[in-house]
């Protein structure tokens, strides 16, 4: 009897602008369980940069939290991220959205001179030195590019985030739909979704296969 594999999720709030991206993070843990493998999320437990209407697409002036508001996506089954352990984990799957970049990271504000919280910095750094795969979907491989340095990814085809990977030592490769850019030294699986103008069985597509691609790497 073989064992069912566990992947890691790290969510960044609910909702693309302020958070995790919903379709993103859903597809990603409906492709972990159609791969037959299971899942357990994770956030960090602090306060949002901000909170977007995303009705009209300004500030709304609200205080929430980062793994209060992963928790809605979640359906409550959600951990901080304090309590992550690599050793329990097969692999590492980050789904997209402005979150990654304001509350996983500060990349939104400074670019290549960004830093990464270190909790997040921490669960890729363990999962990577443990020779365990990681996926990112849309905007999260900033977060990796920062992290692990010498890697290859992709966020699609922006020239501007393309720019800023390279400063911070990894290669941007260009992809665009349902197309992922594995690594397989570093053991690193990425795809565009909605960094490129998509549809929902777009980001579906491209969910499914950077989770198949890191499962393959397992």
């Amino acid at each position: 009897m073989t064992t069912r594999k566990k992947i890691a999720v790290i969510l960044s709030g609910c909702g693309v602008y302020d958070g995790a991206e919903i379709h993103e993070s859903v597809f990603t843990m409906w492709a972990i369980a159609k791969a037959g493998a299971d899942y357990q999320l994770f956030a960090p437990d602090k306060p949002q940069h901000h909170v977007i209407d995303h009705l009209t697409g300004q500030p709304s002036g609200e205080q929430r939290n980062v793994l209060t508001e992963s928790a809605r996506i979640a359906r409550g089954q959600i951990k901080p991220l304090s309590e992550f352990n690599a050793a329990a984990f097969d692999a590492l799957m980050m789904p997209g959205g402005f979150g990654v970049a304001k509350n996983l990271s500060d990349f939104a504000f400074k670019g290549a001179k960004s830093s990464v919280i270190p909790e997040v910095e921490q669960a890729v750094r363990e999962i990577h030195k443990a020779g365990k795969p990681i996926g990112a979907l849309c905007i999260s491989p900033v977060v990796i590019a920062k992290v692990l340095g010498s890697v290859q990814l992709t966020i699609g085809s922006d020239t501007e985030t393309a720019q800023a990977i390279h400063q911070m030592g990894a290669t941007h490769i260009p992809a665009t739909h349902g197309q992922v850019i594995t690594d397989q030294k570093m053991k690193v699986a990425t795809t565009p979704c909605y960094m490129l103008d998509a549809s929902i069985t777009q980001i579906a597509e491209g969910a499914e296969n950077v989770v198949n691609a890191v499962i393959k790497m397992i």
